[in-house]
């Protein structure tokens, strides 16, 4: 089916694309075959629909590189707490008590609330992935998917987490009609032996996967690998082999200049979480250093119980902000390159920029409608300004992935908003204190 949206300011995001100011976008199936001004009457004629998107612009979804869905759950559970204390002490032992129940529930809770905010696409690090799974299928969602393994434990246990690992990230690559993506997830180096770690990354490298962890979030944990084996993270992982393959870091907060030239190297990507960062007190990801290196970061929400929304618009609203404070810069994250965090960034980081993260040609239909007419919008003298500084979740409208409707007019259409909200209150009490 041919359809073409028209008469909206179109943000490509593509190298070189300029704003289109009244624009349109054409879209056949799951493909956009145009991206331009608004064709003639006679071409109009050719497609089997015709939308005035009038007073709305047309920008790529949005790209959430790191997450852990089924947390939605433990939302305001314990808050103003440092990393250690707050993992160890309350999330780690409530987690203990999730089951499939919970992990459904918390991650439907989560999808919609993207589905609601603009992402389109996101990565989730977790357990009981099979269920993540049939919820992302179930929503219409691209999502790049991954057992998180944390190796703590006895050898029995750790051998059990690694073969689900390898077999959630083989059976379930390309599902959902391809929207499903996985990769293979060890935790962290402080919650990994290294040799754990090298298996993980020898057998990515034989199944031709992706791999990703958290890194050097806190200082602590950076004084911890140091004590534990001699070097900080960055030069441990790379001497396990972590970064001969594509690879993906979360947080990347605590870095030396020197580290930062190692990740450019090997062009590793980096998840910049900076709403979980700054409500954990982790401090503040390098991101000029790196964007000055050729690193192109994407943004991430990490999971609700440390953000503690999965509102990718803030997300932008905060890269844009925290670095020109810290660094007494204004130009230190301009709007456009906030944006390009939140859409094509992220799609690199993710290893899914052949596909999604701007609006070309070729390129999978995943879109999102964002209200311009709003009195915060007003006047539009720049619209990428307005989207990054101004700009709420609640001026997204409509959402688009292989160019299905998942949301129209505010309204999901793939998922049931009423049940989910009460199943995930149930699904808390059930394993509440």
């Amino acid at each position: 089916m041919k359809r073409i949206w028209i008469n909206a300011v179109i943000l490509p995001m593509a190298e070189g694309g300029e704003v289109i100011p009244q624009g349109a976008l054409g879209i056949q199936d799951d493909r956009i075959t145009y991206v331009g001004p608004v064709p003639t009457p006679a071409e109009l004629d050719t497609y089997d629909e015709v939308i005035d998107a009038s007073g709305k612009a047309i920008l790529p979804g949005l790209v959430n590189t790191h997450c852990h869905a089924a947390m939605s759950l433990l939302r305001g559970y314990a808050d103003d707490l440092p990393l250690k204390k707050w993992l160890e002490e309350e999330m780690w032992p409530l987690e203990a008590r999730f089951t499939r129940v919970q992990v459904e529930a918390g991650t439907a809770l989560s999808v919609l609330e993207m589905i609601k905010s603009g992402t389109t696409c996101f990565l989730d690090m977790y357990d009981h992935m099979d269920t993540v799974g049939a919820v992302v299928t179930q929503a219409g969602m691209r999502a790049r998917l991954c057992r998180g393994v944390i190796g703590i434990g006895s050898d029995e246990l750790r051998e059990n987490k690694f073969q689900e690992a390898v077999r959630f990230a083989a059976e379930w690559n390309g599902q959902a009609d391809g929207r499903i993506t996985t990769m293979l997830a060890p935790h962290a180096p402080y919650t990994c032996p290294p040799d754990y770690i090298r298996r993980f990354v020898e057998k990515a490298a034989e199944m031709g996967l992706p791999v990703h962890t958290h890194m050097s979030e806190t200082a602590a944990e950076v004084e911890q690998n140091v004590n534990d084996y001699g070097v900080r993270p960055v030069e441990h992982l790379r001497r396990l082999g972590f970064f001969d393959l594509p690879s993906l870091v979360a947080h990347a907060v605590h870095l030396t200049d020197e580290e930062i030239d190692i990740l450019a190297e090997y062009d590793v990507k980096v998840a910049h979480n900076p709403g979980s960062n700054l409500k954990l007190g982790s401090g503040i990801a390098p991101i000029p250093k790196m964007l000055k290196k050729g690193i192109r970061p994407g943004l991430a929400t990490d999971g609700a119980a440390s953000n503690n929304n999965l509102d990718l618009l803030e997300e932008i609203h905060l890269a844009a902000l925290i670095h020109k404070g810290a660094n007494e810069d204004p130009e230190a994250v301009p709007a456009d390159t906030a944006l390009r965090m939140g859409t094509i960034y992220g799609a690199e980081a993710l290893f899914l920029n052949d596909q999604i993260g701007t609006l070309e040609t070729g390129k999978k239909a995943d879109f999102i409608t964002l209200d311009l007419t709003g009195p915060h919008m007003q006047p539009l003298h720049d619209v990428r300004s307005h989207i990054v500084y101004s700009a709420s979740r609640s001026d997204i409208q409509d959402v688009y992935i292989d160019g299905k409707a998942i949301m129209r007019n505010r309204e999901c259409l793939t998922l049931d908003e009423e049940k989910i909200r009460y199943e995930a209150v149930q699904a808390f009490q059930a394993i509440a204190k």
